[in-house]
């Protein structure tokens, strides 16, 4: 896969000299691929990217899980409240069950085995920035698929049970038509009572659900089954 000349500037966060020394030949293979630096810890890395200009920044920093003091995880976490933008991609020996989904959750961008060959790494960058695509390992992707699988699937019982207690029946009947697609004329028809009221309402829902829009409304009421 070819970058059209940009390069794209990466960084490296490893506590193992020989694994350092294995990622740097293996990246090293590409002239459009930058390493700006490489780090042997979380603190470490942070403290390099304190007070960087964005021009100075890695676009994408391979990540290891498995470090003293701060580890992997913890240290995108901290990175991601200060550079959101910035994208991070696992690098480990490990297929951890909890590791894999605290690493999403922290902001991870990708989750790869650390034997991967170059061209995987390399193909990894443009998943990520070019597609906006989230690179796994053969094996990761097979137990992340299999640990969503083993979700306990939505309660449409309990569902309704929260709605129920989230919302009054005058605030559900309201809706349950904005679902069905009426706007707030409409609904005041159906309810007999003023336009301001069913508005008034409206605004109430947006509040106990905690969204800002009527598409919002009807994806969180679809997705739930509330209706």
């Amino acid at each position: 896969m070819k970058s059209d000349n940009q390069i794209i500037n990466i960084a490296l966060v490893e506590d193992n000299a020989v694994n350092r020394n294995t990622f740097i030949q293996k990246i090293n293979q590409f002239s459009d691929v930058q390493l700006l630096f490489t780090s042997n810890s979380g603190h470490e890395f942070l403290e390099k990217i304190k007070g960087l200009p964005l021009q100075h920044l890695p676009l994408v920093v391979f990540m290891d899980i498995e470090m003293p003091d701060l580890n992997g995880i913890e240290t995108i976490r901290l990175a991601k409240s200060i550079h959101e933008s910035m994208h991070f991609i696992i690098l480990t020996v490990f297929e951890d069950d909890d590791n894999i989904f605290e690493a999403i959750q922290a902001g991870a961008s990708g989750y790869l085995l650390k034997h991967e060959s170059f061209q995987t790494l390399y193909n990894s960058l443009f998943e990520v920035l070019k597609f906006g695509g989230a690179p796994m390992s053969p094996a990761i992707a097979r137990k992340t698929l299999k640990l969503l699988g083993q979700q306990p699937k939505p309660d449409k019982q309990n569902n309704t049970a929260l709605i129920e207690n989230l919302l009054s029946e005058r605030e559900r009947e309201i809706l349950m038509h904005m679902v069905n697609g009426y706007d707030a004329k409409r609904i005041a028809e159906f309810t007999d009572i003023s336009t301001l009221t069913v508005r008034k309402h409206i605004s109430n829902i947006y509040n106990k659900l905690h969204v800002n829009s009527k598409a919002q409304v009807i994806s969180m009421a679809h997705k739930n089954h509330w209706l």
